[in-house]
């Protein structure tokens, strides 16, 4: 089949959840026998050189669009559009898909993540191509559970009155991207069901994310962690990530004696600089690889309180053989097998009493390590989820 895949970044170096999917679905595909066109926008950080040339029959790229922040607050008090919905808008590039869409044939056109959906109703109009939306997360959920956690500060109040509205603006944007598709698909049975209220008559295929777990299994290099070490991995500037380390170090942390942790990911939000303050904490910014920080560490930590769909950082730290404490929350999603392979935690009590043991007994940890790798190995490989999407295609007759 000939698959156009957008996406919103180039997914390589696959440094995002959303790039490690992306990534994922583009080489699998390809070794499946499809032909592949990506597009996407690159910015002054995109590798010139990447694998996706040898993935991918065209990979064709344009700048980020920017918007500013006058442009965001005119969007917010004087329309009723989703922030998201504008996020990635560029005239630009939607001309340049419809040129695309007009000089190709292809069968399928694949949407990764709703925010370079915006484009997908005027794909919908100018191709008889079957329309994929590929779901990161139920987003109208997401700006909901954030409001939720907000409002419980009189601090952050004001943040939760936007991301309330932004909720309400997302279910309405999200269902009519549901309606519009052909199918769609969602990570995660719960994220499923709520996707599918949009369209009740229809149902939402799931695809989990996934990892090609056999480059986790070793690293060639090691890194001093310190003692007792702790590592949480993400994007550093996604809310949700930034909340789950300011949480941990404001009411974890300190219950917890000769710890050290490091905070692995790109872009690390301004408030989070202020953690630099305590000498056991690290904040290492962009990473060639998580690798090396994976496997030294003693203990992974995932403490977020708001998010949907599947933490691929989660199943990166699991196929490296990690002793994971999790929230209930960030292993949602997950299957039966797969959560019972991390330490649930959810209060700050509990979580440091998770680390404690774990830090005082290797053996537990050993443990819980490899039942993760075995878990990710047989529900979240590449290699099991390609064929689950290559069945979303067949049932739309194709392929």
């Amino acid at each position: 089949m000939r698959i156009l895949i957008i996406t919103a970044a180039l997914p390589y170096p696959p440094a995002s959840g959303g790039a490690l999917r992306a990534y994922g679905i583009i080489e699998g595909l390809s070794q499946a026998g499809h032909d592949i066109t990506l597009m996407s926008f690159h910015d002054e950080t995109s590798p010139e050189v990447t694998p996706l040339s040898a993935l991918c029959r065209q990979v064709v790229t344009l700048p980020s669009p920017h918007r500013s922040r006058t442009d965001r607050v005119r969007n917010l008090l004087f329309t009723s559009q989703a922030d998201i919905a504008r996020r990635l808008y560029s005239p630009q590039f939607e001309q340049k898909l419809l040129e695309l869409l007009a000089q190709e044939s292809y069968d399928i056109v694949q949407f990764e993540g709703i925010e370079v959906a915006c484009y997908l109703p005027a794909t919908k109009q100018a191709s008889n191509a079957a329309i994929i939306f590929d779901t990161f997360n139920a987003e109208a959920e997401l700006q909901r559970v954030i409001a939720q956690v907000d409002r419980a500060t009189i601090r952050t109040w004001p943040k939760a009155v936007y991301s309330w509205i932004q909720s309400q603006r997302i279910a309405a944007y999200e269902g009519n991207l549901c309606r519009l598709a052909d199918a769609v698909i969602a990570v995660s049975p719960e994220d499923a069901a709520l996707l599918a209220a949009y369209q009740p008559q229809r149902a939402v295929a799931i695809v989990p994310s996934g990892i090609n777990t056999d480059r986790y299994l070793e690293s060639s290099e090691t890194i001093d962690l310190g003692h007792n070490s702790l590592i949480f991995t993400g994007k550093m500037d996604y809310r949700p990530n930034v909340d789950a380390m300011m949480w941990f170090s404001e009411t974890v942390l300190p219950q917890l004696e000769d710890v050290n942790l490091t905070i692995v990911g790109q872009k690390p939000h301004p408030q989070l600089q202020a953690l630099l303050d305590q000498d056991n904490i690290k904040l290492t910014g962009w990473v060639d690889s998580v690798l090396p920080y994976l496997h030294s560490a003693d203990v992974y930590i995932a403490p977020l309180r708001m998010g949907s769909g599947t933490r691929l950082k989660i199943l990166e730290a699991m196929a490296s053989g990690c002793a994971i404490v999790a929230t209930d929350l960030a292993a949602s999603g997950l299957l039966g097998e797969a959560r019972a392979a991390l330490w649930i935690a959810d209060d700050p009590s509990s979580f440091a009493e998770a680390i404690r043991t774990l830090l005082a007994d290797e053996e537990k940890r050993t443990t819980l390590g490899k039942a993760a790798r075995i878990a990710v190995q047989q529900h979240y490989d590449w290699r099991v989820l390609i064929p689950r999407l290559l069945t979303v295609y067949k049932e739309l007759g194709l392929g």
